[in-house]
């Protein structure tokens, strides 16, 4: 895995002209406050901090396009920002530069019910949507963990818990207005279910981490709350029996909401910091939606090939205060497990796998783990071949830094090799550019370049992410 290490001379400060007009263009909204740049300088991931030249707080589509135009004429990269949450440092201002922040911009502008979609700005978190939601009877169920702006999930290609049966941000965006390089304001999409109109731009600006364009604007799907919801734990007597219970879950076809797998060591982590009683051992959380008969037996089917695989203390949680505390216990996963070493940060990874390889890869990741003498809770969204792995490390000490990230390309190298992809939800940012053409080929990294260079020939938009250059390989550690 590789530090953001821009040269001196890489990085870029504001000329005074471009100082100037955007002083006096954004006011009060443009501030060169080291403090103000601090928070737009770091995130959640492991990489050290990286502050941009300026931060401006936009509210519209418009602002944006200003500021984008005048930092391109100057050659100083924009990066976009929404609440910091990401994971592999997408939001560092490797090489300086002007973090535009979209947290103003955070309005429901349209809840069409009949049609079950919304547009919203970019700020708007997922909550936030949720809670504007209320009394309509529906719901947008992508749920990271985090309360992320939908910008970011968009930008990301952000799924999580629900994934197993409402997909990820790919499968929920249906148009986007996207500021390119050079101020143009374009849309994508609409919000028709289904078309065959020219290229499919939505989801070519659906992931590209702010490094096409910056979306100012999304059109999202909807679905209906579930007329009943049941959540449930089950724990286990190893990993391997809880994973041969999801993968014949979703063999069998049942049409499960959610199913997190954690193991023993975030049990532990969990018990600690929200003050749970699960039992220390393999655990897996399931969600089922649907209408209360279809529910029970949905449950009752799972709970079935849970005790043919030894399951345990399988407990039902079917009040919405039951099932929050559940779900919340399982959101604080990431804080519980930094405490597990106090002083310590974690270094993530996560992979996904076909679902008939998640076992093997599993296995093999835990015996990795042993070997490398760290430690590493394991949280996964099974449910779609996708886990991860939080090793907890020294930040003073190089050595146990070198093992993390030697375990980390050892889990992804060994995914690649199953079918698999190097990540399943963090996305590239700055962490994971090598392996892109170890799982695309060079050929097809060599077109998501052809298509850097022709919408942002000047590489202001989030430049450093994504795309390795184009001698950098991945071999074997």
């Amino acid at each position: 895995m590789n530090e953001p290490q821009a040269a001196p001379s890489a990085r870029q400060h504001l000329p005074d002209a471009l100082r100037g007009q955007l002083s006096s263009r954004f006011r009060e909204r443009f501030t060169l406050s080291e403090a103000v740049r601090g928070h737009h300088g770091h995130d959640e991931s492991h990489f050290p901090d990286a502050l941009p030249d300026a931060v401006i707080f936009a509210e519209s589509t418009e602002e944006i396009a200003e500021a984008v135009q005048a930092c391109r004429a100057h050659g100083v990269p924009v990066i976009p920002f929404g609440i910091g949450s990401s994971l592999e440092g997408h939001v560092l201002a490797v090489r300086g530069g002007v973090t535009l922040d979209l947290t103003g911009m955070n309005r429901v502008l349209a809840v069409h019910t009949d049609d079950l979609d919304a547009v919203v700005q970019p700020g708007v978190t997922r909550k936030r949507l949720n809670a504007e939601l209320h009394g309509t009877g529906l719901f947008f169920p992508i749920d990271p963990g985090a309360d992320a702006t939908l910008g970011g999930m968009a930008a990301t290609r952000a799924s999580g818990t629900n994934a197993v049966r409402y997909g990820t941000m790919r499968d929920n965006v249906l148009g986007l207005t996207v500021v390119l390089a050079d101020g143009r304001v374009i849309r994508t999409g609409g919000r028709a279910r289904k078309s065959s109109a020219g290229y499919d731009l939505t989801r070519l600006f659906v992931g590209s981490e702010g490094t096409l364009g910056i979306i100012t604007e999304l059109t999202l799907r909807l679905y209906p709350v579930p007329e009943a919801i049941s959540s449930a734990v089950c724990a286990f007597p190893d990993v391997d029996a809880a994973v041969r219970t999801v993968i014949q879950t979703i063999q069998l076809g049942i049409p499960v909401a959610r199913i997190e797998l954690v193991d023993a060591l975030t049990v532990q982590a969990i018990n600690r910091y929200s003050k749970t009683r699960l039992r220390q051992a393999p655990m897996l959380f399931f969600e089922f939606h649907g209408s209360p008969a279809g529910v029970e037996e949905q449950a009752r089917t799972v709970q079935d090939l849970a005790r043919d695989h030894g399951g345990m203390d399988f407990e039902w949680a079917t009040r919405p205060e039951d099932r929050s505390r559940l779900w919340a216990a399982r959101h604080d996963v990431y804080f519980a497990c930094l405490a597990l070493r106090p002083g310590s940060r974690g270094l993530t990874t996560d992979v996904c796998v076909p679902i008939s390889r998640l076992a093997d890869c599993i296995a093999a990741t835990r015996a990795d783990v042993e070997a490398s003498g760290l430690v590493a809770p394991m949280v996964g969204h099974v449910g779609d071949g996708n886990f991860h792995l939080v090793m907890l490390v020294n930040p003073d000490d190089p050595e146990e830094n070198a093992r993390a990230e030697a375990l980390s390309r050892r889990i992804v190298l060994r995914a690649l090799e199953m079918d698999g992809t190097c990540s399943g939800e963090h996305g590239i940012g700055l962490g994971k550019q090598e392996f892109l053409v170890a799982e695309h080929g060079e050929g097809a990294v060599d077109v998501m370049r052809a298509l850097k260079q022709a919408l942002d020939p000047d590489n202001v938009m989030n430049p450093g992410k994504v795309l390795p250059a184009p001698s950098r390989t991945a071999s074997p550690a």
